[in-house]
């Protein structure tokens, strides 16, 4: 049987969530495995009790994905699993990541740069003017837009985005059998020739409200910076800064007047510094450190610093590539974010690399 079946199955194991599921992978060797495995071998791995092992029915796991299959099939979706190489490298590194996104398009889901851009409903003419200038921008750094297909700054993010040729992608906070708002339905037409939309829903998954903060997280995640447009204090763009600031990427967001109900929201995230504030690109571009640094002045390195093997590691992939994200990192030594954060943070203090904006660093 093909692996897909087993990544559909895997999803629909009951108890499982996205970080119990990693573990099955890692533990059984491939997912094909877990649902080879004996009871007793299930059983031994550190995490899973016996008694969730009993309830686990894998059998029927099996069938649902069967009936899933037939959907994708028939509507021509693509499965991005999280060890595939076209799966969003950089939502990889959240450890709440989905294991299994569907999509529909045409998507290069691990573009150079790639921005979510969120904002209330309730989207005022400012909001409009602040989204428009942001994305229009945008097309000079090659940058894929993500957001969420929902009325107000997401639908204006995405149309925009159509309309200057940027790849754009819209997170889903239902199945890919329907669009939601039905408004956007054309939008989305559109999209799909640059871009295109995501969900990790399965068939039938109705916009229920409580899937809306679960498909944020995928929004703050796949990106190098979160936008914030206009918003309340309260409010889903709100959770999606704060994911995104706790995955530790970056966050931005456009002040408003003290007085504007939707940039409440934005001020106080600039307020409590979770959020740069920005103007427009020119701001968004230094903040990522997209723009041409200034020759530093000149810092002797120290001869025969002592490296561990792991910052040794982080050092070569640095020499070769002279400038890289953390992300890219990460992925690229096979550490955890937090580990390799740490690493970078020692190889400052021994005065051998140097960050630069966007959690970019570079030989010192």
């Amino acid at each position: 049987m093909d692996e897909s079946y087993y990544q559909i199955a895997l999803k629909k194991l009951g108890g499982i969530g996205p970080t119990r599921a990693r573990a099955l992978v890692s533990y059984c060797g491939g997912v094909r495995q877990i649902f080879e495995a004996s009871k007793k071998d299930m059983a031994s791995i550190p995490g899973l009790s016996s008694r969730l092992v009993n309830q686990l029915n894998r059998d029927d796991a099996m069938r649902h994905a069967e009936d899933e299959m037939r959907f994708i099939e028939r509507s021509a979706i693509d499965l991005y699993f999280y060890l595939n190489q076209d799966y969003p490298s950089r939502l990889k590194h959240c450890e709440d990541a989905p294991v299994l996104l569907y999509g529909l398009g045409k998507m290069q889901l691990n573009a150079p740069r790639v921005v979510s851009i969120v904002g209330t409903r309730n989207c005022t003419g400012y909001g409009e003017r602040m989204t428009e200038r942001l994305v229009d921008g945008l097309k000079g750094y090659g940058a894929m837009v993500v957001s969420g297909l929902a009325y107000g700054v997401d639908t204006q993010a995405h149309r925009a985005s159509v309309s200057r040729g940027i790849q754009t992608v819209g997170v889903l906070g239902h199945s890919l059998d329907r669009v939601y708002p039905t408004q956007n339905e054309a939008l989305v037409a559109q999209m799909k020739q640059n871009g295109g939309v995501l969900s990790e829903f399965e068939f039938g998954t109705k916009p229920d409200r409580e899937n809306f903060p679960q498909r944020n997280r995928i929004v703050a995640g796949m990106a190098d910076v979160t936008v914030v447009v206009e918003t309340m204090v309260k409010g889903g763009s709100m959770i999606t800064a704060r994911l995104a600031a706790g995955y530790s990427r970056d966050v931005a967001a456009f002040p408003g007047a003290t007085d504007a109900p939707y940039s409440s929201g934005c001020n106080h995230l600039i307020k409590t510094n979770i959020a740069a504030l920005i103007e427009g690109i020119d701001d968004l571009a230094y903040l990522m450190g997209w723009e041409k640094d200034k020759k530093p002045s000149f810092v002797q390195k120290q001869l025969f610093v002592e490296l561990t093997d792991e910052e040794r590691q982080i050092y070569s992939l640095l020499e070769e590539r002279q400038r890289e994200s953390m992300d890219n990192l990460s992925l690229n030594a096979g550490l955890p974010i937090s580990k390799t954060a740490s690493i970078l943070l020692e190889l400052e203090f021994k005065g051998v690399v140097r960050s630069l904006p966007g959690k970019v660093f570079e030989i010192a």
